[in-house]
């Protein structure tokens, strides 16, 4: 009996519950398949950092798996025309693969599950992605959750009722040889996207993944889990993971994050000093909560499909936004004249991640100061990042420009003067992405043009000439921004 395994965004062999279970049920039989679908890679919202990422991660996987015996086999093509051919060709009596959330994965699942059962080929479809599914967090009477924070209390609480199974770990199964004569395409470089990725992008992969999320969760790392709870906002040098681009891809299994993490915890309490098991212990579980994050806004995705077109409060379709495409040019290329706004942007274009306090930052600036569509801002975050989820990336937005589920509410706005003077004191992160301001003292680092012209000319840096001025007034902006959201928040 052969079987084969799609692989989609599991980019892995350990912690694969669906691989795992078409090896069981083909005695290792298994042909591991990635196809490379034009809809997806060709789509307008797809970032070439992405794709670079996705490549490396398949010959990672395939040395993974060549490694075993087995051996990765591409193809191109619509999903359901590839798998229908390699079915034929091989008589594979089964298929399996790890389920997606999105509309569009939700409909080419459902037509491939037709297809198949027409075809008499058996499927095994898996929970991977999330570590709750999204009808598993719901209300006392059976509604999903539309805010977080009661959403997180029911989620954790089911953690630790089905801790046995969020604890349960997947080895590599064992595979046997892809059978002779089932034809592949090599890995490539770059498939005719005719775009070259100028970005600095992390290594793809399980390898890389698995050291990642090791080294985090080692409370002896100088910016690893220890600190997380009190430096993760800290612009400069924070505590954060950067398994992101992992998760997103399943190089990483959530669930395997989450046991990791669970593991630590049952272990803090060991610690000789009260204070430091305190501190270790908060800050794991506030990083349990960033992947309560995640399946909430994968729930809030399946349930509500309709907020990657519009705003989840529907009185904000009417929002008058302003749209100038000059301000967006501005704010895409690092140039507001707010230093902290601009690094974050020149940190995406550079590096295709940024932090998350920068995220909300530019978000909010894009949003409330220069008053342009929250969905200007989530395409280009989705055509930039390596670790561009639909459905985190659409909650973020729909967070920061106060349109969504458990949204900041839209008269709090964030200053970009007082974010940058609280999250980066020093400017350190602002003068690695503006070496034009690195010679400027700290007190201006963040509102540069408050500076007296004979200290420009000492720091060598002319407001206006070496560096913008503020394309808008803050205060101004924010005003007009609080009179467009009241004309409609009351709908």
């Amino acid at each position: 009996m052969l079987w084969i395994h799609w692989f989609r965004r599991d980019l892995r062999l350990r912690d694969n519950p669906a691989l795992s279970g078409a090896a069981a049920r083909s005695g290792g039989r298994v042909i591991p398949l990635f196809i490379l679908d034009d809809a997806i890679l060709h789509a307008p919202r797809t970032g070439m950092a992405r794709v670079a990422f996705m490549i490396a991660a398949l010959r990672d996987l395939d040395a993974s798996l060549r490694a075993r015996g087995s051996r990765l086999v591409v193809r191109r093509g619509r999903p359901s025309d590839v798998l229908r051919d390699l079915v034929g060709a091989t008589g594979a009596v089964g298929v399996s693969w790890n389920r997606d959330y999105t509309p569009f994965a939700r409909q080419r699942d459902q037509h491939i599950e037709a297809m198949l059962r027409d075809l008499n080929v058996a499927t095994f479809i898996a929970a991977d992605a999330v570590i709750m599914e999204p009808d598993d967090v719901r209300t006392d009477d059976g509604r999903p959750y539309t805010v977080y924070t009661p959403y997180r209390r029911r989620w954790r609480a089911l953690v630790e009722q089905r801790r046995d199974d969020v604890l349960r770990a997947y080895e590599p199964p064992v595979l046997q040889p892809v059978p002779d004569g089932v034809a592949d395409l090599p890995i490539p470089d770059n498939p005719d996207l005719d775009v070259s990725v100028i970005q600095r992008i992390p290594a793809g992969g399980e390898t890389t993944g698995a050291a990642r999320l090791a080294a985090f969760l080692d409370p002896r790392a100088t910016h690893g889990i220890a600190g997380y709870a009190d430096g993760r906002n800290l612009l400069a040098e924070p505590a954060t993971s950067r398994l992101s681009p992992y998760l997103r891809f399943g190089c990483v299994a959530p669930r395997a994050a989450l046991r990791a993490a669970l593991n630590l915890l049952d272990r803090a309490g060991e610690e000789q000093d009260a204070e430091c098991a305190a501190t270790l212990t908060r800050s794991i579980e506030t990083w349990i909560g960033e992947l309560a994050w995640r399946d909430f806004y994968y729930q809030i995705l399946w349930h509500h499909p309709h907020v990657l077109r519009s705003a989840f409060k529907p009185q904000y379709d009417a929002l008058e936004w302003e749209n100038d495409p000059a301000l967006f040019d501005a704010w895409k290329e690092g140039r507001t004249g707010y230093p902290v706004v601009d690094a974050a942007m020149r940190q995406l274009n550079r590096e295709a991640w940024m932090h998350n306090r920068a995220r909300m930052i530019v978000a909010s600036f894009l949003t409330k100061d220069l008053l342009i569509d929250w969905r200007w801002g989530e395409r280009y975050f989705m055509q930039q990042l390596v670790d561009g989820d639909h459905a985190a990336n659409n909650g973020g937005w729909q967070w920061s420009a106060g349109t969504g589920t458990d949204a900041q509410p839209y008269f709090r706005i964030f200053n970009p003067v007082s974010q940058g003077q609280t999250f980066d004191p020093k400017g350190a992160y602002v003068r690695r992405y503006l070496p034009e301001l690195e010679a400027v003292p700290d007190r201006y680092i963040h509102a540069p043009w408050t500076m007296p012209y004979a200290e420009q000319q000492r720091c060598g840096v002319i407001i206006g000439r070496d560096y913008p001025a503020p394309v808008v007034d803050h205060a101004e902006r924010r005003a007009r921004a609080l009179a467009l959201y009241r004309a409609v928040s009351s709908r």
